[in-house]
This record gives C-alpha cells, sequence and structure tokens, in this order.
C-alpha cells in the first residue's frame, strides 16, 4: 500500500471504478474499486492535508454508495428489552487497537461467512491517545475494510469508555467534563453513533446510601446523554450505555443497578436514555498478568451477570448488562454470556496479543525497544509484566510499521484474526444476525461535503440537502 500524493493523483487512482462530480460519488464498477482501495485507505490514515482529508470524504461517501454505513444500535437493543427479539445472542463490541484496516477486513470476513450483523467495532478515549487513531480517520479505515471485503449493511462504531477522570475531575471538574464532551461531539461527526459514557470512576463507596453512592455517577451520565442528544445527526438516536461499577474493582449487584437507573432517569426525565449499563463481575481490562508474563485464570460471576441483565430488562426496558474486560477469559467461557442474557461483550486486549504473538520478531522487538526507552518499569513488576502492560502504546508511535508489515505477514495475521472472530461469533451466538439487524435498525444516510482545504482533526462539513 502507498499514500497517494494529491487529490489529482487520488482521483485519477480510482476512476476506473469511481465516478466524482462534486460533492457526489458513484460506484461504476465494484471489482475495480476494491483492487484500488487499500491505497486510498493508507492516504486517509498517512497522508496530510486535503489529499488525505479528501481520501478520508471519498471513503465515506463510497461507504454510503454502497450500503455500508454507520449506523446505532439504540433500536436493536430496545426491541431486546421489550421483548420484540428474542435475546439468544450477545453482540461483540471489538477494540480495533492496531493495524485497524486489516484487522477489521478479518471482522468483515468472518461476518460475512456466517451472515452476522449484530457487531460493534470500537475504541476507548485512552486507546486514542495510544494507538493514534481519531475518530474520523477510525471510521473511514472501517468502511475501507468493509468495501475491500464486499460487507454491506450498517455499521456499528463506538466510542467505548468515554470515561470521566476520577484524576481530572477532582483537579478540574468543569475542564474533565468538557473534555469528554469534546471527544463526544467530534467521534459524532464523524460517524461514531454508539457512544458508552463511563462516569463509573466517580462512585464513591464511603457514602453509606446506594444513592448517594451512585449519585455523582447518574448525574454526570445523565449531563453526557443531554450533550449527546442535542448533537445527534438527523434519523439517528445514538445507542448511549452507562456503568455503575469500575471494571478491576468490587462486583456490582442489582441494589446498585436500581439506585443508578432511578437517579439517572429522575436527573433525565422524559429524555431518551441509555440503552444498556455496564457492570462489573470479576473480569479485568486486560487480565491479570503473573511474574512469568502469563495470564491468570479470571472467574466470571455469570448468575451476577444474569440477574443484572434481567433487573435492566424488566425493570427499565434496555437491552441488558455489558460486560467488559472479556478477551482473555477461557475459551469455554465465552458461550455462557448469550445464555445469562449478556447484552454486548466487550473484547479488546486477546486480539492484541495475537498481533505480538504471531507478528515478525523485527517486528515486536521494534515495539519493545520503544517501551523499554519510552516508560519506566516499576520496583513489583517482572520484565513480562512491564512489556505485557505496556506494549499498547507502542502501536500509535510505530503505526506505520505495523501497517507495513510484509504481505505474508499481514495474511498470516489476517487469518489467525479471522479465525478468533468466527470462533467468538460462533459462541456469542451471532450467526444470522444480519437480518435481525435489517428489521430493526434505521440506517439514515448521512452525504458529507467535499473537502476543498485542510481541516483541522475532528472537523468536516455533513451536507443534509444532498439526494441519496
Amino acid at each position: 500500500m502507498k499514500a497517494l500524493n494529491s487529490v489529482e493523483t487520488l482521483l485519477d487512482h480510482v476512476a476506473d471504478g469511481v465516478q466524482v462530480d462534486g460533492s457526489r460519488v458513484t460506484v461504476i464498477d465494484e471489482a475495480a474499486l476494491k483492487a484500488k482501495v487499500d491505497d486510498v485507505v493508507y492516504t486517509a490514515v498517512f497522508a496530510e492535508g486535503l489529499v488525505r482529508d479528501t481520501a478520508r470524504w471519498l471513503l465515506w461517501e463510497l461507504g454510503q454508495a454502497l450500503g455500508i454505513c454507520p449506523a446505532s444500535i439504540h433500536e436493536l437493543y430496545m426491541a431486546i428489552g421489550r421483548g420484540d427479539v428474542p435475546h439468544s445472542f450477545t453482540v461483540p463490541a471489538i477494540n480495533v487497537r492496531g493495524m485497524n484496516y486489516n484487522t477489521a477486513r478479518a471482522i468483515f470476513r468472518a461476518a460475512q461467512k456466517y451472515d452476522a450483523g449484530a457487531i460493534l467495532m470500537e475504541i476507548a478515549r485512552s486507546e486514542i491517545g495510544y494507538t493514534g487513531q481519531r475518530p474520523y480517520e477510525y471510521v473511514t479505515s472501517l468502511i475501507g475494510a468493509a468495501i475491500k471485503e464486499g460487507f454491506r449493511g450498517p455499521l456499528f462504531v463506538q466510542g467505548d469508555h468515554f470515561q470521566v477522570s476520577a484524576k481530572g475531575y477532582q483537579a478540574d471538574p468543569d475542564k474533565e467534563l468538557q473534555a469528554v464532551k469534546d471527544l463526544m461531539k467530534e467521534a459524532i461527526a464523524a460517524g461514531f453513533y454508539n457512544i458508552d459514557i463511563d462516569t463509573s470512576t466517580l462512585v464513591d463507596l464511603s457514602f453509606p446510601s446506594l444513592d448517594e453512592q451512585q449519585r455523582l455517577n447518574y448525574s454526570l451520565c445523565a449531563e453526557l446523554t443531554r450533550c449527546a442528544r442535542e448533537l445527534e445527526p438527523q434519523g439517528i438516536t445514538i445507542s448511549l450505555g452507562g456503568e455503575i461499577g469500575e471494571v478491576g474493582h468490587k462486583n456490582s449487584t442489582v441494589e446498585e443497578l436500581h439506585a443508578f437507573m432511578q437517579g439517572y432517569r429522575r436527573e433525565l426525565g422524559r429524555l431518551e436514555g441509555i440503552s444498556k449499563i455496564s457492570v462489573q463481575t470479576g473480569t479485568s481490562h486486560g487480565g491479570v498478568v503473573l511474574a512469568d508474563g502469563t495470564l491468570a485464570q479470571v472467574k466470571v460471576d455469570f448468575e451476577t451477570l444474569r440477574a443484572l441483565s434481567a433487573a435492566a430488562r424488566d425493570a427499565y426496558g434496555i437491552g441488558g448488562a455489558v460486560q467488559h474486560g472479556a478477551s482473555t477469559l477461557p475459551a469455554n467461557a465465552f458461550n455462557k454470556f448469550p445464555e445469562v442474557g449478556t447484552v454486548e461483550i466487550h473484547l479488546a486486549t486477546g486480539f492484541q496479543n495475537i498481533l505480538y504473538d504471531h507478528a515478525p520478531k523485527e517486528m515486536v522487538a521494534a515495539a519493545y525497544d520503544y517501551v523499554r526507552t519510552n516508560f519506566k518499569q516499576k520496583a513489583d513488576q517482572t520484565e513480562d509484566q512491564f512489556l505485557y502492560q505496556e506494549r499498547k502504546r507502542a502501536l500509535g508511535p510505530l503505526k506505520q510499521q505495523w501497517w507495513d508489515l510484509p504481505a505474508a505477514a499481514q495474511a498470516q495475521l489476517g487469518q489467525v484474526l479471522q479465525e478468533q472472530f468466527e470462533f467468538l461469533f460462533d459462541q456469542l451466538n451471532i450467526k444470522g444476525t444480519q437480518a435481525i439487524v435489517a428489521e430493526t435498525v434505521t440506517v439514515p444516510k448521512h452525504h458529507r461535503i467535499r473537502p476543498r482545504q485542510a481541516a483541522v482533526e475532528g472537523e468536516l462539513e455533513i451536507a443534509s440537502d444532498l439526494a441519496d
């Protein structure tokens, strides 16, 4: 893959498959487009200025033309909450941290094989930083991967853990809250129509009552909900999630769920609220790393998860409970999530581990050298623990090296990732969910104005007057 160096070169590159007339884009030969889309994506990620922005705009409009449109999963989750859709599956939310295009292609190949449509692809506030992927780049890379693999249907892109930092909030509440609002604005404009609001960092267990413990959590979640609703594009109800327990801390209870939801609904009034709620049932982000670098076995409290999901649906009509930090669980755990009514499961570090386990030795060595040079090992860590914990931070600074791996290495990584996605899609029972998604989810088209000058990252123009 290569970055194209001018807008004229970019448009000439795709001219045998795409017709561009002002801000209107028409696909005239899909096979020709698929043959050229690699370089368009690479340009959207690694070029600069107007040619980069034009490549991103072009990918978005190609998605609109082909039916690969960012969408909200809100309607599906609320249908599950009402009982209109049998809740026999758990939606995987996949954090695409590294090698976005290659990883997403593997996701779409697995989805095509199993006719799976109930899939979220996400990135957290923290991951945006250390993987070097701003929202607009992230979305358009996913669209490019879908084009390449022939995927059709709604594209559910999610902001994971749009989190209010407890430390940042304590230092300057207004500044910290505004930072999350600004990120929501950028992400929604880029096509993130699903957002997990995480104010659970502000739960204070020192208070005597559950309402007091959850008060700051539910009041700020309500404030960020209002912000998201004000930013919604026409025809979209953004799927929002709340969180009652910080992952890696004590397990959540049904009583805490009620305290949060009752307070949240009082604060929100008649405004449309969350469609799911994240809980803690025994996992931690990235897993617990032992001294030799291996992962400790983690046991999920599935009965607690069952009770929380049932309470979320029965009392509040939302989709159910969300499980975070699950990708490093043992293989025999995943089929249990649909059994207990889990609406969504978040999967991240396991795929990053595949990248490091199967990448060329030279790439892994370069990543570890970067980590050793830029981060300090703690006194109570072994080197294996240190490298495992910090190697995620080499994904962004070395992003282009990861993308530029030899074709054979990329193919091998893609195959291993695809096999893992197929396993998870099978265990989570999302085979055949394209039909359910098509029946429940509204997918309006949103066209964008072709850029005429380079924009500041996160700024783009959306046209409302272009015909579909």
